[in-house]
């Protein structure tokens, strides 16, 4: 019924475009003009024209010429780019017929990002009080990486928590799970953040930008985002006029990761549309302690598809994906002699066996292992009245299906299976610009319901329901940037109970002999969240900012009532149903200096957390391991959620030095910490669990724009990533142990070979991860705590050992 009455609303309202079209009649509002080159005068054949509000852009041509169709009336920032040159941002006025020529200067940085992720309106990155780090698709081809969080993981103040190559979920500035919220065009990815071995359902072949938001950011997305956003933007029209796509191949040696990629899309008259496709398999990885790691291959197969239309009313588009993964879950069990053992059926009995070199390169994987698919709807729409204001109406329909197999004797039958469907909505009003001020009215959120559907059981079926209200507004006073807003956000989770009967089947009601698993209850939430920041700009080259924010989370359902196994983590875990929703109140602050040779940023946080909650471990009445004996035939410890203050504070450290008069050099290094800690602990619950040690990551790169004959855009690189010890462990009831240090030394070369029209052939990038095969344990990776390998003394599982990539990319265009 909900679905019903929101899609009639919005239907109402983007229904009469005709009525809130904002041209004259038989007008049509274009921006057109040249872009040329600064030293010399040229053309700058290919230079994009973009407008990030309007998802709409050109191409210019061989003359430099552009033009841009179908606009609304109004003030818009576009954003004009090329290869090697300071990108241009500027506000411009659009009213019939507009000319605007660019003029682009060469620049060895890119100091005129533009950023759209926790603002009203799209907006220059230097003027976001907010610290906001930016990844396009070059680093990405750049970065050997398995999956799309994986690659972002080396960004200040960005890790990530691993279960296997296949698994990785982001954590900002030590915060991940559900305190992360992860948005992909527009619509708030949902597919069980709850869980560690529960990874991003989003193809990272199919990716154009992604915007990593530091900090509460709960009035533009509710509760969850109480670290940060990761906003990943996939769905970006082509140019107008144009028909292009690409082919892309991977292979890594260490795993035999293939990964395949195309897709074709075009733009005409406004009419725009995309396809693609892509295809990931992976054999098991390996390393000099633990040789090949049994079970860490994975699957993975998706495509998508969107449709759009832009006019002069404002733009509609429509998307649609689907994403399937098949991971093998590591156990990290070995025999007497070391080796790995798997399960085999031996004529009707579950045995275990030493794993053979076969099972190691088999790109199936075995069991136990995971089954997820997930498909999302997204239909995005803007519209602009006559008076410049202007209404944005997006919803999303997301199905998770998340399936667990672990029984060798019946391959078939599902252990654990979540389904999860998520009707997201979202309505802002834009305000027209009232003396310089922007700002924007809205209302967003979701109704779920997640349903079990196998023969065992970790959380309750559950139904939630999430409704914010807010309210953003910003101002420009010369050199000053003031922004800032409130919001409200009401939450309501309602879980079913769920009786077993002596075979443990569910029944409707408690039987005699039977058990009851999940009780019922129901939660309600609600906060108010709000900030303010500055930022200020003295001299053209040099920025401050500060920003207070306070956020809100409400607890997920696994804290609030899980009852099981949980094979992911190797461990039994317990909720609480009285868990109160954390609030976060932090405070940020920053310098970002940029020169001609040198580019420099410090971003400091201060992060109060009150009702922090995390997981420790459970203890005996013999001081041992609490060991429950429900569905737990393997022995795993059991952990319960509890709650407690909780301070965070830290930082990142970022220089870039590219002296003259050798410009092509690049000396960049950054340092990223975070301290966290309870209040009130004693030395050993003191420091808060899972919080990443200190990181410094350092780069010598090469960038050489102008080459020989065929061959452009060079790039050499070499990489040391450095991890020091983490000593500051929640080491009470062994929920947590000290990891210690490692280095990784990587390296990377690659070049866009050209035909004699300059125009790309193809692009080749290879590059290599851990040369010297260091041995290492991520603090963060799930694996660390796998059994231990009896006949070295080691407990758990190691990273991946040396690894070579080749990247091919085939552009393709037509007109």
């Amino acid at each position: 019924m909900l679905y019903a009455r929101v899609l009639a609303i919005c239907l109402l309202i983007i229904s009469p475009f005709k009525l809130f079209a904002n041209e004259e009649p038989g007008q049509d509002n274009t921006l057109s003009g040249t872009v040329t080159d600064k030293n010399n005068q040229g053309p700058l054949p290919g230079a994009t024209i973009y407008f990030p509000d309007l998802k709409l852009g050109a191409v210019a041509d061989a003359q430099g010429n552009y033009s841009v169709k179908h606009l609304p009336q109004g003030r818009f920032l576009v954003e004009v780019r090329y290869i090697g040159h300071a990108a241009i941002t500027e506000q411009v006025v659009i009213n019939g017929n507009t000319s605007r020529n660019f003029v682009l200067g060469m620049s060895v940085t890119e100091q005129n990002e533009v950023v759209v992720t926790g603002v009203n309106v799209a907006t220059l990155l230097r003027q976001n009080p907010t610290p906001i780090s930016i990844v396009r698709k070059d680093f990405l081809d750049r970065t050997v990486s398995s999956n799309l969080v994986d690659a972002i993981a080396q960004l200040p103040g960005v890790s990530q928590v691993g279960t296997g190559p296949a698994i990785s979920k982001p954590v900002i500035r030590g915060l991940g799970y559900n305190r992360v919220v992860v948005v992909n065009d527009e619509v708030r990815q949902e597919g069980q953040q709850w869980g560690d071995e529960h990874g991003l359902e989003v193809d990272d072949y199919n990716v154009n930008k992604i915007e990593i938001l530091k900090g509460p950011a709960s009035l533009m997305y509710g509760s969850d985002a109480l670290a940060g956003v990761v906003n990943i933007i996939s769905d970006i029209p082509v140019p107008a006029g144009t028909i292009r796509g690409g082919i892309d191949a991977n292979y890594q040696s260490n795993n035999g990761l293939f990964g395949y990629h195309a897709n074709i899309a075009g733009n005409q008259n406004g009419f725009s549309w995309k396809l693609y496709g892509t295809q990931k398999l992976a054999h098991d990885y390996k390393n000099k302690y633990d040789d090949y790691v049994l079970n860490s291959k994975f699957r993975n197969t998706n495509y998508g598809a969107g449709i759009g239309l832009n006019k002069s009313w404002g733009y509609s588009r429509l998307s649609f994906s689907s994403y399937s993964l098949e991971p093998g879950l590591v156990e990290g069990e070995r025999d007497e002699d070391g080796r790995f053992i798997k399960p085999i059926n031996d004529n009707g009995t579950a045995e275990e066996v030493a794993a053979t070199n076969s099972d190691f390169k088999s790109y199936h994987p075995l069991f136990p292992k995971q089954k997820i698919d997930h498909q999302k709807l997204i239909w995005d729409n803007s519209l602009y009245f006559r008076n410049g204001s202007r209404i944005s109406v997006n919803l999303g329909y997301q199905v998770n299906k998340r399936r667990e197999y672990e029984d060798v004797l019946a391959p078939d039958d599902v252990a654990l299976y979540f389904k999860l469907k998520t009707f997201n909505y979202g309505i802002k009003y834009f305000l027209a610009d009232m003396n310089g001020w922007q700002t924007t009215f809205g209302v967003n959120g979701m109704q779920q319901q997640n349903s079990n559907h196998g023969a065992e059981f970790l959380i309750p079926s559950y139904n939630l329901f999430d409704a914010g209200v807010f309210a953003l507004t910003r101002k420009n006073f010369g050199k000053l940037t003031v922004a800032g807003g409130l919001r409200f956000d009401y939450r309501t989770i309602t879980s079913d109970a769920l009786y077993l009967d002596d075979e443990e089947k569910p029944v409707p009601s408690p039987v005699t002999g039977g058990i009851t698993r999940f009780n019922a209850f129901e939660r309600d939430f609600a906060n108010v969240s709000g900030s303010v920041g500055l930022s200020y700009a003295p001299i053209e080259q040099l920025t401050l900012k500060l920003n207070v924010a306070r956020g809100f989370r409400a607890p997920n359902i696994a804290e609030l009532s899980a009852n099981g196994v949980h094979e992911g983590t190797i461990r039994y875990e317990y909720g609480n149903t009285g868990l109160d929703a954390e609030v976060s109140t932090q405070i940020d602050a920053g310098v970002e200096l940029n020169t001609e040779h040198i580019s420099f940023g410090v971003n400091a946080f201060y992060n109060n957390i009150s009702n922090y909650i995390y997981s420790r471990k459970l203890l005996g009445a013999d001081g041992t391991d609490s060991i429950p004996v429900a569905e737990n035939e393997d022995g795993y410890a059991a952990f319960q959620y509890q709650q407690g203050r909780a301070f965070l504070y830290g930082g990142e450290v970022s220089i870039d030095i590219h002296p003259h008069p050798i410009h092509w050099l690049h000396f960049g290094n950054s340092l990223s910490w975070v301290e966290g800690r309870l209040a009130n602990g004693s030395d050993s619950t003191k420091y808060l669990p899972a919080i990443p040690p200190l990181r410094w990551l350092s780069e010598l790169r090469g960038d050489f724009r102008k080459n020989g004959k065929g061959v452009r855009n060079v790039y050499a690189k070499v990489q040391l990533d450095k991890f020091l010890d983490q000593k500051n462990v929640f080491s009470a009831y062994n929920t947590e142990t000290v990891t210690g240090g490692y280095a990784l030394l990587n390296a990377g070369i690659g070049a866009e070979f050209v035909n004699k029209k300059n125009r790309t052939l193809f692009a080749l990038h290879i590059a290599a991860n851990n040369l010297t095969d260091e041995a290492y344990q991520n603090h963060l990776n799930r694996l660390k705590y796998a059994g231990e390998n009896v006949v070295t003394g080691r407990t758990g599982v190691y990273g991946m050992g040396r690894n070579f990539s080749v990247k091919l990319s085939v552009p393709l265009e037509f007109r």
